[in-house]
């Protein structure tokens, strides 16, 4: 067990190379290996794939941007937990802090780490998910699910000895990730560039299609249908393109924070912007669009790898999804239990998260992180969850930037640093265009939506709880 040690600070070790990795590393995980297949069943021709990609990855930057105003006026661990509480009130950040913990965070570590287990199988597969280790009446635990769990408590356990060894595993991953996805885009460009699938492609870019998932065929559609597949289609982009945040909640170890978390917002973000549209832009000249709305799978970089590299190519995006699944779930690890240790110090969430451990980092909420992110991978449920999610999150995104506003008008002569970029007009057009696409999530993905807005609801007893209980201590 660790010593707790209540009067110890958090050790400001990690610098911009370190921050900047944080954003990438936990934003690439295994989402532009397989979404590109699902966008492109939702929307059909090329133009339409890259222009969802583009419009993320737009939406995406003017949100960090944005942040990079509230990171500076509060570089404390927590992130955007502090700045809810800074601009609303302890019920609003908490309402953040329980749906990161239930499942926005936990949530996406589980699928990360499946995702993992699942392509270590092309390697090994006895650690595939239909190698069932025991059941127990509809209960089944199958070696995939070991393993990510086993990732998981591994990853715990490296970033409780210490914040130093988390970067040194983020930093390194996540550079060897970078080179291997700018690798595949290259080769795929220079050796495995087909002008007559690219041309067939490209031949009419904004033929708003919809692909049939029993069949090869696709059909044309417009009006409210084109909406609802826009909608649809940046899903799996946002989400792909989530957890750029999470390098604000590790505000308390950087060095510098007020320049730094705002420039690594932005380096990160854009990295992973430019990454994602070439990658896609690659997928375009290597396979025909019937072959990435139906991958196998939907591995739309397991087929376009078997082109570039042949048949050694599915081993080889295996073990890039490992690399990056594993670096991305370093980063999520490691940021998350800062967000319950600034909980906890304000009475919000069990009390043993608000102490250091002897290394300096909130050892106590890592293993609750852990537990809990344990029990999602044995539900199996942890896939829906993901769906959920992303309407949650894009509502406290709209929250955090609004608070932008009310803290120019609640605190106008507070020290800023830095600015929210072009403000008022872009962080004013990032919450125009997140509103418009969860009103559309509410519409066209009702049970996705309601759901996540459920874990939110179910958040408000457990705070009136959780207060009447300190009240009463």
């Amino acid at each position: 067990m660790n010593k707790e040690n209540e009067g110890q600070e958090m050790k400001r070790e990690l610098g911009l190379l370190d921050a900047t990795m944080l954003v990438v590393g936990s934003m690439i995980g295994s989402g532009i290996f397989i979404v590109s297949a699902d966008i492109t069943r939702s929307v059909g021709s090329a133009g339409w794939v890259i222009l969802i990609w583009v419009i993320s990855g737009l939406i995406t930057l003017t949100a960090a941007l944005s942040y990079g105003e509230l990171s500076a006026m509060f570089p404390k661990a927590g992130g955007q937990y502090v700045y809810l509480r800074e601009a609303y009130n302890k019920f609003v950040a908490f309402l953040f802090g329980w749906s990161t913990f239930t499942v926005i965070q936990t949530g996406t570590i589980a699928a990360v780490g499946v995702a993992f287990a699942k392509f270590s199988a092309y390697i090994f597969p006895s650690v595939g998910p239909d190698h069932i280790l025991f059941s127990f009446g509809k209960f089944q635990f199958n070696a995939a699910q070991l393993l990510s769990i086993l990732m998981i408590i591994l990853l715990t356990w490296i970033n409780s000895h210490g914040v130093k060894n988390g970067k040194i595993i983020q930093t390194l991953f996540t550079i060897t990730k970078i080179l291997s996805l700018f690798g595949l885009i290259i080769f795929g460009l220079t050796t495995a560039f087909r002008s007559e699938i690219w041309h067939a492609n490209w031949a009419e870019p904004w033929k708003m299609l919809e692909w049939k998932t029993d069949s090869n065929t696709a059909i044309a559609i417009g009006g409210s249908a084109l909406f609802a597949g826009i909608i649809s289609s940046m899903v799996g982009s946002l989400f792909s393109s989530d957890a750029w945040n999470n390098v604000t909640f590790i505000a308390g170890e950087i060095r510098n924070p007020k320049r730094n978390i705002g420039l690594s917002l932005f380096l990160g973000t854009l990295i992973v912007t430019v990454i994602y549209i070439l990658a896609n832009i690659m997928y375009t000249a290597v396979l025909p669009m019937v072959e990435i709305a139906h991958a196998p799978a939907d591995r739309v970089a397991v087929a376009a790898s078997q082109y570039i590299f042949g048949t050694s190519g599915t081993i080889i995006i295996a073990v890039m999804i490992m690399i990056s699944t594993f670096g991305c779930n370093n980063g999520l690890i490691l940021a998350g239990a800062r967000v319950y240790y600034t909980m906890a110090q304000d009475g919000l969430f069990f009390k043993q998260a608000a102490h250091l451990n002897q290394f300096e980092v909130p050892g106590w909420g890592l293993w609750a992180q852990c537990l809990w992110t344990c029990l999602l991978c044995l539900s199996g449920t942890y896939g829906a969850l993901l769906d959920y999610v992303v309407f949650v999150v894009l509502i406290f995104y709209i929250l955090t930037i609004a608070g932008i506003f009310i803290l120019r008008k609640k605190r106008p002569d507070a020290e800023r640093p830095y600015k929210a970029f072009l403000y008022p007009v872009l962080p004013a057009l990032y919450i125009i265009a997140a509103a418009v696409i969860c009103i559309g999530l509410l519409i066209y993905k009702t049970d996705t939506a309601g759901y996540g807005l459920l874990i939110v609801l179910l958040g408000i007893p457990v705070y009136f709880i959780s207060q009447r209980n300190l009240k009463n201590a």
